[in-house]
């Protein structure tokens, strides 16, 4: 918790159970809180602050009870095959991402929020990485069948591509802040991925291993 007294700034807003690991810090920019997710991570707030990451290949789904103004962010991606294009190999492992979605979506509603007043905007899915799968277009394949299957109304969506994304999502009124970070020059956020990528191959994929 930071002092407002001696830092001249508003006292952090209180967390929720179970995100107290999440990087938070004060964003000058912004003149807010600022919570900051990495891959296979998630955030949920009841308070005025905002979430934030950088996708490559990866997907974020930004949702929030539009009545209420709780909402949050994930960041997930799909482990694969590195060597087969044949969407099979990932049938099992592709329950990473209904995790990633299916966490997200009951703490809203665990915490207040009701699935009739679910808002969701997508980002990510850029086509990044230096193998031969698109990773970033089964990521997108699969949120977007996701979404259909469970009946959702997706309000906004920037997907695709081949560059990455810094997102910012306010859930407290759903405005999100995208840049494209066309003229990135270095490989940080391909190396990051292609780590969490081989994690997810060695990793089970249910039952044995806490995801988030």
């Amino acid at each position: 918790m930071l002092s407002s007294s001696k830092n001249n700034l508003p006292p952090m807003p209180p967390v929720l159970k179970g995100y107290e690991h999440i990087k938070r810090y004060w964003d000058k920019t912004h003149n807010s809180y600022a919570a900051k997710i990495l891959p296979g991570e998630y955030y949920v707030t009841m308070n005025n602050e905002y979430v934030t990451t950088v996708l490559g290949s990866c997907v974020s789904a930004c949702v929030r009870d539009t009545k209420l103004g709780i909402g949050g962010m994930n960041h997930f991606m799909l482990p694969v095959n590195r060597g087969s294009v044949d969407v099979s190999s990932i049938s099992d492992a592709a329950r990473y991402g209904n995790f990633a979605m299916e966490h997200l979506i009951n703490d809203i509603m665990h915490n207040g929020g009701q699935r009739k007043n679910l808002e969701f905007k997508l980002f990510g899915g850029g086509k990044v990485m230096k193998i031969g799968l698109d990773v970033g277009q089964k990521n997108i394949d699969f949120v977007l069948d996701y979404m259909t299957t469970e009946g959702y109304y997706i309000a906004a969506q920037d997907l695709g591509d081949n560059y990455p994304r810094k997102v910012h999502y306010f859930p407290k009124t759903g405005k999100v802040k995208m840049k494209k970070l066309i003229r990135m020059h270095n490989d940080t956020i391909t190396r990051r991925e292609e780590k969490y990528l081989d994690q997810l191959k060695v990793e089970p994929v249910e039952g044995e291993i806490e995801l988030f």
